[in-house]
Formats: C-alpha cells, structure tokens, sequence
C-alpha cells in the first residue's frame, strides 16, 4: 500500500494507513482487532471543519443557507467517493472475502468512509495543519466550482440545458491527459455543434470537464448578453 507519491504524504506511522483501509467486514473474516470506523468518524469532524473554516473565511459574503449549501455540494458521498477513487484507495483497501466478490472496492459508501477514515489518520499522525492542507489540496477545484452557484446544479448539468434551450446540439467533451500517474492532468474542450466552446483543466475527468463546461456556459451567456445590448436602442 504504498500511497505516498499519490497522496503526497509520507505516513510517520504506516500502520494507520493500513487501519484506515481496514475495512469491517476484513476484521470480521481476519484475526485483527479494529476497522476504519473510529478513524472514519474523527475524519468526518476534521473534513467539515476544514471544509467549513475556509468556505467560512474565503467568501464572506455568502449568507448561512448558501454556506451550507456550498459544503454539501463538496462533503457529500458521491463527491469522497470520487476523490478517494482518484487516490486509487479502493485498490488498497483491505476488504472481507463477501465485499470483495460484491464489487466493495468500487462502492461509492466505501469509498467515501475510507477517504475520511484516511483523513482521520493524517490528523492522528500530523495534527490539524497537516490535515486541513491536505483536504483542502484534495477538495479546492470542488469548493470553487460549488462557490460559483451555491445550490445549483453542476456546470455540464447548466451548459446541456442551455444548449437545449438553444436548440444547440448536446455537448461533447474531448480529454487529454498528461503526467506522471501520482500527478495526472486532464484537459477537456467543451464541444457545441462541432464548434469549441470551452476549455479547462483539473487532476481528473470530472474536474476538467466540469471546467470547460463552465468556461463554455460562459461564453454562451456571454454572447446573448452582448447581442441583446446591440439589440437594444
């Protein structure tokens, strides 16, 4: 379980990241003593609070409810899930004989608890500085995304409906990548009717294409704006 170049953190004691990818039904199956749950748990508190301690001083003007809305769209399952799969935690997790055949490495309640049992770990093993830097490399391109339009939907969810409104044809998203695999990128061009409509870039599929679609959705609202006011007399 050699994580270290993907997490970009060198565990002091290696034995709870193996207890953070314990998973309970190993420990029922296994002569060992304890699961990722009580790392899970204290990983849940020190994600809300990291996530909500820069949310909180990052956009001051953001009323509670949209606050709130904001950290949801970033600590949500879903979301862990697919930050833990891109870590590649599932393929180090330690799972009993039953979760394995039933597909556990790839479900998305596991991976998400073994994302926050993983930062619990972190913030055993180096404190809460450590452990906030390290959330906040993780989850910044979904903090600003959400900031953007706190309680709406995704960009690729606003630029498909705005193409729709438009009677433009559906979007259509061209990926690169580049990179070592500890440190992938990937960049995305946002196609309307064959035609690029925008680029952008993140450390994964989702992230690059959420990217262009919002630097395509504003270009397409950009352009209405500007044709409404040579409209105007």
């Amino acid at each position: 379980m050699d994580f270290g170049r993907r997490l970009r953190y060198e565990f002091r004691d290696t034995s709870l990241l193996r207890l953070a990818l314990t998973h309970r039904s190993y420990v029922a199956e296994n002569d060992q003593a304890a699961s990722n749950e009580r790392l899970e748990f204290l990983g849940d508190a020190v994600l809300g609070l990291a996530v909500t301690d820069h949310i909180h001083r990052t956009y001051p003007d953001l009323p509670e409810g949209q606050l709130a809305k904001l950290r949801a769209s970033v600590v949500n399952t879903a979301t862990l899930a697919e930050v833990s799969a891109e870590l590649g935690l599932g393929r180090g997790l330690l799972l009993g004989k039953g979760e394995e055949m039933s597909g556990g490495r790839e479900k998305e309640s596991i991976l998400a608890d073994s994302l926050e049992a993983l930062i619990g770990a972190i913030f055993v093993d180096a404190g809460w500085e450590v452990a906030r830097s390290f959330i906040l490399d993780l989850m910044l391109d979904e903090i600003t995304t959400g900031a953007t339009r706190p309680g709406r939907s995704d960009y690729k969810t606003q630029l498909q409906e705005l193409a729709a409104e438009r009677e433009l044809g559906a979007p259509v998203y061209l990926l690169t990548g580049s990179g070592p695999d500890h440190d992938r990128r990937f960049t995305a061009t946002a196609l309307i009717d064959d035609v690029p409509r925008g680029k952008g870039s993140g450390t994964s599929k989702k992230r690059a294409e959420q990217a262009a679609a919002r630097a395509a959705w504003t270009t397409l609202m950009t352009s209405t704006t500007e044709e409404d006011g040579n409209g105007t007399t």
